[in-house]
């Protein structure tokens, strides 16, 4: 789309403060882009709205124009999620920033989209309370909807579609419709809740989430179990998820990683194959009585060291390190970018997929990290390179190619929580097969000039 002449401009200033609405260069520039190696079109101009009434009224303009929109939060996607491919108008989300409400009687918590992961729990927390999905990055919350987010804690607390209970959406055209409720069940119709989580604003903007929350947990136990061989690692995976142990968080780190690590963070870590894991409980008694058998259990899978019950500093710089681990890769690799792998699957089968992909990395010489949410099957693998040498990035991508079709072979998915986006919309077709025909027919039905977030998830 070309830039926006002086009515449209006029227009858009109109229907938010002037303060609000931007065509200026360094704006358009800085929302060309997420962390992803995607690139997009140069908007046309950034509005920044604060209600819902302003964002119907954008979306009406929009679509009477012919004028494609894309939301925008954070910025901390890794497939391109938020980036504007047809030039147009980046709505951007963040100064909906407002907690409208805290009800600790209802473990419920209702925000406006702009509102960060990080500060909803500082709030949260004076109750006693937590919203757990965690991605790592300081996502907002519109965010972590659109992309239906989790992290480290998936394993025991679930994704986020699980405590969304009740959205507020404008639909492309402007129309305002609601979805679910507060009430902690229901069997009412059509889940239009659960299609909006992981839609990535292609069929409307979320203005309003009902969340629900959970209690902190009174005690932590922290552990870190290393192995020599990698493929015993992922195997004491399935072993541990299948004992009824409960971890509530269970990652797998490979030893180049956890040099970069240690190098960085100065955490003196075994530089060996490695699960971080962590439980939570009522009492440390239960607690240590839960690691003593989790060390029994890895010890049969040939684990060469269990450590637990590491003090609060360590456990939050281990997690801490974890959660960075793709800053870290990147700065290891100057000059270099990152396409992420993201598939999961079941977790009988995780072992055999870590294995799998250590060796096509091994095979081709590729420069690339295995790791993962491995309580929960999601296997990352972060394969570093240069998108401007052209053979380096199509080996790269042959590799993204080979692992996600293995993964979907065996019942597995292209993206375990980083969503769809550009770089995994061609992996659809392979995973839905005639589901993803009927994805289309609801995409055209609610968007049915498609200026939503054009090109995400859909070609």
């Amino acid at each position: 789309m070309q830039d926006l002449n002086t009515n449209q401009t006029n227009t858009l200033s109109s229907i938010v403060s002037p303060d609000r609405f931007s065509t200026g260069p360094s704006n358009r520039e800085l929302h060309r882009r997420d962390i992803s190696p995607h690139r997009g079109l140069l908007p046309a101009g950034i509005i920044w709205p604060v209600t819902t009434e302003e964002i119907a009224q954008i979306l009406s303009w929009s679509y009477a124009n012919d004028v494609p929109v894309t939301p925008w939060g954070a910025g901390t996607s890794t497939e391109g999620n938020p980036v504007p491919t047809r030039g147009g108008l980046v709505v951007d989300l963040t100064r909906m920033d407002r907690i409208l409400d805290i009800r600790p009687q209802d473990l419920q918590a209702d925000v406006q989209p702009g509102v960060l992961r990080k500060e909803l729990n500082r709030q949260a927390g004076r109750h006693g309370l937590f919203f757990p999905p965690d991605p790592g990055a300081d996502a907002t919350i519109g965010g972590m909807i659109a992309n239906n987010a989790s992290g480290v804690q998936t394993v025991k607390y679930g994704a986020t579609k699980d405590y969304v209970m009740r959205l507020t959406l404008v639909l492309p055209g402007g129309s305002v419709i609601h979805t679910g409720c507060k009430a902690p069940k229901s069997s009412s119709g059509y889940d239009l809740t659960r299609l909006f989580v992981g839609s990535e604003g292609t069929l409307g903007i979320v203005t309003e989430a009902t969340l629900r929350l959970t209690g902190i947990p009174s005690h932590h136990l922290a552990a870190t179990v290393t192995f020599d061989r990698l493929d015993d690692a992922s195997n004491a995976v399935a072993v541990l998820m299948g004992s009824g142990l409960g971890p509530a968080a269970l990652e797998l780190l490979p030893p180049q990683l956890i040099q970069l690590m240690n190098r960085e963070k100065k955490l003196g870590l075994d530089e060996t194959p490695t699960l971080f894991c962590e439980f939570h409980g009522i009492s440390r008694a239960m607690l240590d009585d839960i690691a003593g058998l989790a060390e029994d259990l890895c010890r049969d899978c040939g684990a060469t060291g269990f450590r637990s019950g590491v003090d609060e500093g360590q456990r939050t710089e281990l997690w801490r390190a974890r959660h960075e681990a793709w800053e870290t890769i990147h700065r290891a690799h100057p000059g270099k970018d990152t396409l992420i792998v993201d598939a999961a699957v079941p977790i009988s089968s995780y072992p055999e997929m870590v294995v799998f992909s250590q060796n096509i990395v091994d095979q081709e010489k590729a420069v690339g990290y295995v790791f993962g949410h491995a309580g929960d099957g999601n296997l990352h693998v972060v394969l570093v390179g240069d998108p401007a040498d052209r053979n380096e990035w199509e080996m790269l991508e042959d590799i993204n190619r080979r692992i996600v079709t293995r993964a979907v072979e065996i019942g597995g998915t292209c993206t375990g929580e980083h969503g769809i986006g550009i770089g995994k919309r061609k992996f659809m077709q392979l995973e839905h097969g005639e589901s993803y025909v009927l994805m289309r027919q609801i995409k055209d039905l609610i968007d049915p000039k498609g200026l939503m977030n054009p090109d995400k998830i859909f070609f």
